[in-house]
């Protein structure tokens, strides 16, 4: 079998050195009290820079769009600054980055939300999951729905988010319509219950995510633009009556937008691939940009998903957090670092800067 995952890759104008995607991975690094991307962080991010393509761990466009105590946003000055270190370090080492645009939705807790006030959601329905606050992990706060002059403010935060993005010097965008989160609470009908032009059908469902893809192509060419979705993951208590009919709405509009990439999570988010019957084989069919499948992959998963048309880039996650060399492992057919899970969402470099290459070991 030819080593397909090692080959490069074009998507738009950008060149991959290979086919190995890097993905977003929330780790809790951010300054406190500004949340903004800083000098550690740029070195985790710099040592991964083997990748064809980084995805930078989803970052909040609004105070109103953060889930998570430390994660790092990207609508303040000190915000886009602290992201401009982090591509440029990635930059200079030969690597691509682009950020993952994120609003938690109803993933979230009163004491992160502006003025303490409740989360926002598409209908008033609680999610039974925890999220970390600066004091530990806490149930979500109950959200409220989001009323329909709303919606446009939220749209624009997007837009703003977009364009600081492009000013932090990313490479592209990435809408995270997943796991969740805003924008999926809206996809899918376990979480949306509305009765007005955002809810009912797969159409109405489908069209505040369009809104912010069309917000972001304001800002950025479509080949750098992509979406991240998640059609028949349970993370956050998230289900749909029917996920082929709104998802492949959602890819087909998308696709006429001719963006650069679509990245699936394939079955449940961390979980198993087989969580749920889904097409995804006639959903990358469906779309004529690149199509980066995610979830488990192993090398010989992956090669074997490339060698059969499946898809066109592979996207590692956890294996990522104790590899910082992961692009030679892979190549090397070398085994790989375990990862410290009592560190992950650690303060500090530790299980986050300090993992030791391979030539190192």
């Amino acid at each position: 079998m030819t080593d397909l995952l090692f080959e490069p890759f074009r998507l738009g104008d950008l060149s991959f050195a290979n086919r190995i995607v890097m993905a977003p991975l929330t780790r809790r690094r951010a300054t406190h009290g500004t949340n903004a991307a800083n000098a550690l962080m740029a070195e985790h991010y710099r040592q991964r820079a083997s990748a064809g393509l980084i995805i930078a761990e989803a970052s909040q466009i609004s105070q109103q769009g953060q889930g998570y105590a430390f994660t790092p946003g990207i609508y303040s000055p000190e915000q886009v600054a602290g992201w401009r270190e982090v591509t440029d370090a990635v930059h200079s080492a030969g690597g691509h980055i682009i950020l993952q645009l994120w609003h938690v939705g109803r993933v979230s807790h009163v004491s992160l939300q502006p003025g303490g006030g409740a989360p926002v959601a598409p209908s008033a329905i609680a999610t039974t999951k925890q999220v970390a606050i600066e004091t530990g992990f806490v149930d979500c706060s109950a959200p409220r729905a989001i009323a329909l002059d709303e919606i446009p403010g939220i749209v624009a935060d997007y837009r703003k988010a977009a364009r600081n993005a492009r000013e932090a010097g990313f490479d592209g965008v990435e809408v995270h319509c997943a796991n969740g989160y805003l924008i999926d609470e809206f996809l899918r009908d376990g979480s949306n219950k509305r009765a007005d032009a955002y809810g009912g059908s797969p159409q109405n469902r489908a069209r505040f995510g369009l809104e912010v893809v069309d917000a972001v192509l304001e800002e950025w060419e479509a080949a750098r633009v992509g979406v991240r979705i998640s059609p028949v993951s349970p993370v956050h208590d998230m289900s749909d009556s029917d996920p082929q009919g709104v998802f492949f709405y959602f890819v087909e509009k998308l696709a006429a937008k001719k963006l650069g990439f679509i990245h699936v999570i394939e079955g449940a988010t961390q979980g198993p691939r087989d969580v749920a019957p889904f097409d995804y084989l006639a959903l990358r069919k469906s779309f004529p940009g690149a199509y980066i499948a995610n979830n488990a992959y192993t090398l010989e998963l992956a090669e074997e998903t490339l060698a059969a048309g499946r898809a066109d880039l592979i996207a590692f996650g956890r294996p990522f957090i104790a590899n910082p060399d992961l692009v030679e492992r892979l190549r090397r057919r070398a085994p790989l670092a375990e990862v410290d899970y009592q560190t992950v969402y650690a303060q500090g470099s530790e299980g986050y800067t300090d993992y030791p290459a391979l030539t190192a070991v």
